[in-house]
């Protein structure tokens, strides 16, 4: 699995908690190391400064969700991965010609400073307050918007999901896009006693993992667990009726919040044994309704020869012919760079939320029908946007397909960015100073 950014706004905790726990120690350090090399990516390099920088974010980061802090070798060479991954994407990014302007910059800090209860003239006294320095962090936003428009150019927009990979997945997952309310559990207990030896527990541990097998294998919970089960609900073929999905008993609740109707769990241990849970049945609610838009767009791509400036005063000029009477789908189809809607004069067909990206949907969603939009961008460049019409879409099995498709492209993205980033890695010029930078 490929290192993920932080969101800014888990990096502004980060930085803090960091700042306070590296602050006793600073005013005794006197004299300074030399900022040795610890990195050589391609024709760039990473320097010691900027491996601590980027350890004391994630140290607390890792206490805060109450992951063991690995020993410090390891620590250094995985936050070094991830500053090398980083570099990498910023060198791309400089090649294609993808940046951040500074309005984007701006909302993406307004967000942040938001989002931990803040005005934006009060985030650079937070920041200032604790040591961080406001230029520092401004420029780190601006890396991770840059690197996740990299990531949506190079790999996400190319993600399909096809009706069969659908129906493949709602014949088996059906279940998990259900919200679930309540649940009705069987049980299976072997138990093991408090006074157990190894040999007497791990023969109760054999015991468990075969009647698992033989269930999942398709012989009957309930004979089963009258047969073999220790558990007071035995005679009752294990089971253990309703339950509000909040109510779960806690050796139970992964099972049931994650294993589909009519699937067993692996052997759970618990100081009375081994337990064999199922799902029997689930009640709760599909999808919710959704509204659909029908749009059509145009966009301009900027690169090297096509600045964000002059993109954006193209659409302008496109938009007043439109309004003047021309037609949107003649224009589209002949200075669209969005290939795939262009032949068809820039329509994008019903779109469900979540279709595209969120600066793309915030802007559809404001449109009354027939309403053009007015330049604005997004990770795929600059746009201008048309509703032609909307509709709500309420029907329950076009909910739940809607649904599986959203999860399955979601998933598709996340390992086709793993592997993007591995062969980025792969064939980049890499070479590891950190042994050295330790002498």
């Amino acid at each position: 699995m490929a290192t993920k950014s932080n969101s800014p706004s888990r990096l502004l905790t980060a930085c803090i908690l960091g700042l306070l726990l590296l602050a006793a120690g600073a005013g005794s350090a006197q004299v300074q190391p030399l900022d040795a090399i610890v990195a050589v990516v391609n024709d760039d390099v990473i320097v010691q400064s900027e491996l601590d920088d980027a350890i004391a974010m994630v140290v607390p980061e890792l206490q805060a969700q109450g992951t063991e802090v690995p020993p410090g070798d390891v620590l250094e060479k995985q936050v070094l991965e991830r500053l090398i991954l980083e570099r990498l994407q910023l060198q791309q990014a400089k090649r294609l010609g993808i940046e951040v302007d500074e309005a984007t910059l701006d909302e993406a800090l307004t967000n942040i400073a938001q989002r931990n209860g803040l005005p934006l003239s009060e985030l650079r006294t937070a920041l200032e307050a604790n040591g961080i320095s406001y230029d520092e962090f401004r420029e780190d936003t601006r890396k991770q918007l840059i690197t996740a428009r990299l990531q949506q150019e190079a790999v996400v927009r190319t993600i399909r999901v096809s009706d069969q990979e659908v129906d493949r997945f709602l014949a088996t997952q059906r279940d998990s896009l259900i919200k679930r309310s309540d649940v009705r559990l069987s049980h299976i207990l072997v138990a093991v006693p408090e006074d157990a030896d190894a040999a007497r527990t791990d023969q109760a541990r054999r015991k468990a993992g075969e009647l698992v097998r033989r269930l999942r294998a398709g012989e009957d919970f309930a004979k089963l667990a009258v047969a073999s089960s220790d558990g007071r609900r035995a005679l009752e073929g294990g089971d253990l009726g309703w339950f509000p999905i909040a109510e779960v008993p806690s050796l139970a609740v992964e099972p049931a919040q994650n294993l589909a109707k009519g699937e067993v769990s692996d052997p759970i241990r618990s100081p009375s044994g081994f337990h064999i849970i199922k799902v029997t049945d689930i009640k709760g609610e599909g999808p919710q309704a959704v509204t659909q838009t029908h749009a059509r767009h145009i966009l301009i791509r900027t690169s090297e020869v096509v600045s964000d400036a002059e993109a954006k005063q193209r659409l302008a000029q496109l938009r007043l012919r439109i309004t003047g009477g021309d037609d949107f789908a003649t224009l589209a189809r002949a200075h669209s760079d969005d290939t795939g809607s262009a032949l068809n004069g820039g329509d994008l067909g019903w779109v469900n939320p979540g279709d595209t990206v969120p600066a793309f949907e915030e802007v559809m969603a404001g449109l009354a029908p027939g309403e053009i939009s007015q330049p604005f961008q997004t990770p795929f460049g600059w746009h201008i946007v048309q509703v032609l019409e909307r509709r709500d879409q309420d029907t329950a099995d076009e909910l739940l397909r809607l649904k599986a498709k959203d999860v399955l492209r979601q998933r598709k993205a996340e390992e086709a960015t793993d592997l993007w980033l591995r062969q980025l890695r792969d064939q980049a010029y890499v070479e590891l100073r950190l042994d050295e930078a330790d002498l």
